[in-house]
């Protein structure tokens, strides 16, 4: 304990470290504070009970489930009918389309090799790409306030424009794109002058935001049971802990592949033989390259099975896909997961550049000829630990779905064991401590662990 006060003092005693973090609770604060500002159209004091009285009225799990997930990655700010209710989400599937079209356009792998200013116009066109799919979205959004909820009579005040007229649906779409770009701006700030990835830490400070309540929640239902809901809250909290820790396992976990680096001189015999062994490195290959893409992925062609359900709303097995907590929903659901990680691991880790790379800086892997060869070495070994990744993230996804009713009773905090929510906190929990750690170690201070937070190797 004394050591980590001291760390703390440490932190707060480099000026720079100190104003960065600052400057991102600033940022973080701002960010919170507009996600409870509401559309002008829109009564905050009524359409706060919307969600809930849908959820309470015929609204179909698969609705709810998905729309509660949106709601926590904006902090509650898309059920509250929220200037900032589309987030920073636009900006990530903004993100996403233009990394894969690089695979398909020229002019975009161009810009990817060009360095720094390469860069800049992949950002520009990114931020344009975040308006275009801003303009899709918030006509969807503002159709699920009306649609799904206007049938209520009893919530007819929660508008005070008429939510079919032009006069609703124009500024609307404004001020939520204007919300999106605005968060997406915040996010570049942080990631400019804090600490940390800004569009990752504002989507980690939005589930986390749902955390206590959601908590404050199941606590409340498990009480009223007696003294067994206080032993399962305890229980609940010991899983989610273990929980959490294989998650970091996941998050961190790499196969080291041995590289032996050898000169020029070296390289055309000018050497002993015994000093050909040359400068050993690694090149860590992670188990779960792809990150929490498949399962965003996934998510995104779900819905399709939902809709099928309007073609033979008699057929029980289809049925089963409106309910995300269903065996179907989640057996298709890690199915595609395993399959997208090993797509998604495909067109984002360049074996044949890395293979190239190594033999033009005069690299190799032992026992390995340079070229082609180490090529497919790298993409076996990429393919043999992707595999246990993938089940693994799949498991990850639908295990809310296997903690919910056996060990946690509500939907809320059932949603933090697993999934996205847990694998985003856990990596970027990660990388902005690794972040404070570079500050300390360069200006010779013990880190915020013990020891540098390491790569778990894998064998």
């Amino acid at each position: 304990m004394k050591e980590f006060i001291q760390t703390l003092t440490n932190i707060w005693n480099l000026k720079e470290l100190r104003e960065k973090i600052i400057f991102t609770l600033g940022i973080i604060l701002v960010y919170r504070f507009a996600s409870y500002i509401s559309l002008p159209a829109i009564n905050l004091a009524e359409v706060g009970d919307l969600l809930e009285h849908y959820k309470n009225n015929g609204g179909n799990k698969q609705g709810a489930g998905l729309l509660g997930l949106l709601s926590s990655f904006t902090g509650g700010a898309f059920s509250h009918a929220s200037i900032m209710a589309l987030g920073i989400m636009p900006y990530i599937s903004a993100s996403i389309i233009v990394q894969l079209m690089g695979m398909a356009i020229p002019y975009l792998q161009k810009l990817q090799k060009d360095g720094e200013s390469g860069r800049n116009t992949l950002n520009q066109i990114t931020r344009w790409l975040t308006i275009g799919v801003c303009l899709v979205q918030a006509p969807s959004y503002l159709t699920s306030i009306t649609q799904m909820f206007l049938p209520y009579a009893q919530f007819s005040s929660a508008y005070y424009i008429e939510p079919n007229s032009i006069m609703f649906w124009l500024p609307s779409i404004v001020i939520l794109t204007a919300g999106s770009v605005f968060a997406m701006w915040l996010g570049e700030k942080i990631t400019d002058k804090g600490i940390g990835n800004g569009i990752s830490i504002l989507i980690m400070v939005g589930i986390l935001s749902r955390l206590p309540e959601s908590f404050m929640q199941e606590v409340a239902t498990q009480t009223g049971k007696g003294g067994l809901g206080t032993i399962m809250i305890l229980v609940e909290v010991l899983f989610w802990m273990l929980v959490v820790l294989l998650a970091i396992v996941l998050s961190v976990a790499v196969r080291k592949i041995p590289i032996q680096y050898v000169s020029r001189a070296q390289a055309r015999g000018g050497v002993n033989k015994n000093l050909m062994q040359g400068a050993r490195q690694w090149i860590p290959l992670k188990v779960n390259a792809a990150g929490v893409m498949p399962i965003i992925f996934a998510q995104a062609l779900m819905f399709v099975p939902g809709l099928l359900t309007k073609f033979d709303e008699s057929n029980t097995f289809l049925a089963g896909f409106k309910n995300v907590f269903s065996w179907q929903y989640n057996l298709l659901y890690a199915i595609l997961i395993i399959v997208f990680s090993f797509f998604y691991t495909a067109i984002t880790i360049p074996v044949n550049q890395m293979a190239d790379d190594l033999k033009r800086n005069g690299g190799l892997v032992p026992k390995v000829r340079p070229g082609k060869d180490t090529a497919d070495y790298l993409d076996d070994i990429l393919s043999k630990i992707t595999l246990p990744g993938s089940i693994f993230l799949a498991i990850f996804a639908v295990l809310p779905a296997f903690v919910h009713g056996s060990i946690v009773q509500t939907d809320g905090f059932a949603l933090f064991f697993g999934g996205t929510s847990l694998l985003i906190m856990v990596g970027v929990v990660l990388d902005t401590v690794q972040q404070i750690n570079t500050y300390l170690l360069n200006h010779h201070y013990d880190g915020l662990m013990k020891s540098k937070l390491s790569r778990t190797s894998v064998l």
